[in-house]
This record gives structure tokens, sequence and C-alpha cells, in this order.
């Protein structure tokens, strides 16, 4: 990802708007068809898409998505730059280089989590689009360098910031401009996970995996460091570069972690990194900037940077393992690829 790069305010591809809903078929109901080999019951995928500055959910029937010549592969769109009720997290310089999306279920409602280097970061209504909670770190920089967020089931709000190496836990559950925090240091902060079994935050950063007690109130949060655990190094004498932290989906009390040198699952009971997974040899590879699972399908997507783009970190493809498959958004600066799978 960026540091400290030019501000792209180039001109936004042309296409769907924000806030627009999922089309016929929903996630929980993507079964209809298995054109070009897709699996049935495969869900959306959701994309940061950094070239047209949007979070995109997309048609998961299609292996080509070309927006400009066939909109419908667009199920759901989100600037904050076309959407009211985020003008003072000035999105025009906060919203450039989205690099995090996933969807999250509280207390019945879904949303939408997302940030961007040059400082934003929002929880945002799923389908509405409409602001729970929004900030922005130093809009215009990637001082702070929001790198994912997290909500908890009190409804605060976790932001990690990987240049900024730093923990941030707001009290969003005050309302959409909270603004009170706690805050730890994290060297290169780059992954959230809330953990409701163990009532943990988990963090990852350049160089270890670590898990926080979440205390205080509601109103007044605080952050206590509970454990840690050194990433695997890939090169002797260089820092691992966590980057990708997510919760298997098909076997609960692994994580997903990703780092600049391999893939691995961390085996919370076992407290190891493990490339025991099916499919390790084509998933695990260098650079992987997003990976996850779907628990019905047993598909894995996953994201690598693509030579020849505009920045080093793009990509126009989505790799699927498990089978082996692949989607290409048509002019695509895609950074991170998920499932939608609401949890």
């Amino acid at each position: 990802m960026p540091s400290r790069r030019g501000v792209l305010l180039g001109a936004l591809v042309a296409g769907v708007g924000a806030g627009l809903p999922l089309a016929a078929g929903s996630p929980a109901g993507a079964s209809a068809g298995t054109p070009g080999g897709v699996p049935r019951r495969t869900p959306p995928v959701l994309l940061t898409e950094q070239a047209s500055r949007r979070i995109l959910v997309l048609d998961p029937r299609r292996r080509v998505w070309d927006v400009r010549r066939d909109p419908s592969v667009v199920r759901w769109a989100f600037s904050p730059t076309r959407h009211e009720g985020y003008e003072d997290l000035r999105p025009d310089v906060s919203w450039v280089y989205p690099n995090e999306s996933k969807v999250r279920r509280v207390k019945g409602r879904t949303y939408v989590l997302t940030s961007a280097s040059f400082g934003f970061v929002a929880v945002v209504g799923y389908p509405s689009g409409e602001r729970y909670w929004g900030a922005a770190l130093g809009p215009g920089d990637d001082l702070f360098n929001p790198h994912s967020a997290e909500i908890l089931p009190d409804g605060n709000v976790a932001v990690a910031c990987s240049t900024g190496a730093l923990v941030r836990l707001y009290a969003a559950s005050q309302g959409p401009r909270a603004a009170r925090y706690a805050e730890a240091e994290l060297k290169g902060a780059h992954g959230l996970h809330w953990d409701g079994v163990r009532e943990v935050l988990w963090a990852l950063g350049d160089d270890e995996l670590v898990t926080y007690e979440v205390g205080g109130t509601r109103a007044r949060p605080a952050l206590t460091r509970r454990s840690s655990v050194g990433l695997p190094v890939g090169t002797p004498g260089k820092t691992p570069g966590g980057h990708d932290l997510f919760p298997v989906a098909g076997r609960p009390g692994r994580l997903w972690v990703t780092t600049n040198a391999a893939v691995f699952q961390y085996d919370i009971k076992s407290g190891a990194f493990v490339r025991d997974f099916a499919g390790a040899g084509e998933i695990s590879r260098k650079s992987v900037k997003a990976v996850g699972d779907d628990p019905r399908t047993g598909q894995v997507l996953s994201t690598v940077p693509e030579a020849g783009l505009e920045e080093t970190w793009w990509t126009t493809k989505v790799s699927v393992h498990r089978p082996r498959g692949e989607y290409e958004l048509v002019d695509g600066g895609i950074y991170k690829a998920r499932w939608f799978l609401p949890r």
C-alpha cells in the first residue's frame, strides 16, 4: 500500500452509484445456475476497488465483470463521495485508496466496514449506505493509514492504522460522529478480528499477532494487551510483514493470517501457525492482500498484486481456489476481495 503517495483525485469510473441494493438473489440465496463452472450457492464477491474508489458487491456467476458494458454485474456499490452523511469526513481527500471491506451482523443489522489509506474509516449500513459511524484520521495524507476496522457486539469500533502503528477503539456506540477512543501501540497494524468466543480483539501487526482485552464502558472504552505471538519469518533478518487477518469460516478456532511471504492459518488452541489446510500449496504465496473461505462450497478467495497496472499493489484478478478459477474486473484496481457473508 502507498507511503505518502500523491492524492488520487481523478474522475471516478462511470457505473452504478452508491447504495444500490442487491439484485435478485441475495448472498444467502446465490445458488441459481453454474455458468463458467461456478459452484451453486457461491456467494457474491465484495471488493475494495481503488481505481474507481468504490466498494462493490459483484455477481459471482459472472467470471468477467465489465461494469461499463454491463452494469447489472454490480449488486451493490458504495462511495462516500456519492452518499449524503459523510461530508464532515472530507471524502474528497480522505477516501483515497480504499483498502478494507468486510461485512458484519450486529443486533440484527448488516454493516459493511471500510477504510482508506488517506484517513477514512466508516461502518456503513447495508444496503442503505447510511452512516452508522465514521472518522477521518489525518484526512488527505497517509500518516495514520487506516487499514482495517472491526465492530464489537456493544457497537464500538476498532481501527488498525498501519503507518500510525496503533489500534484504536472508538466509542462508536455513542453516535455517528463519536470521537472518544482508547489506543494501543502496534507496529504495522493491519488486521482486526473480534473473537466472540474468547471475548478478545485480535490484531495483526508487522511482527506479531496480539489479543486485546476490552474494558471500560461503552462510552469510555479501554484496551489492554493480553497476549502476543511472533509471526513466522519468511526471510531471515526481515520483518514478516503481517497483512490480512480473517476468521476461517469453515473451521472455527482458526484465523487466516497472511504475511509478505506466505499464507497461514493460526490454530488458536495450539498456538501454532500451520499450512495443513486443503489447497495450501496453491493458496499460500507471497504478497497475498486478502484471503477467506466460503464454508458452504469450500471455495477460497485471495488477491495478489498484478504487474503492469497503475499501482504496484493493484490487481484486476480475484483468485478462486478449490476448485481453481478466477474472476476479472475489467479496468479494475482491486486491493482486497472477500465473500459477501454477513457474520
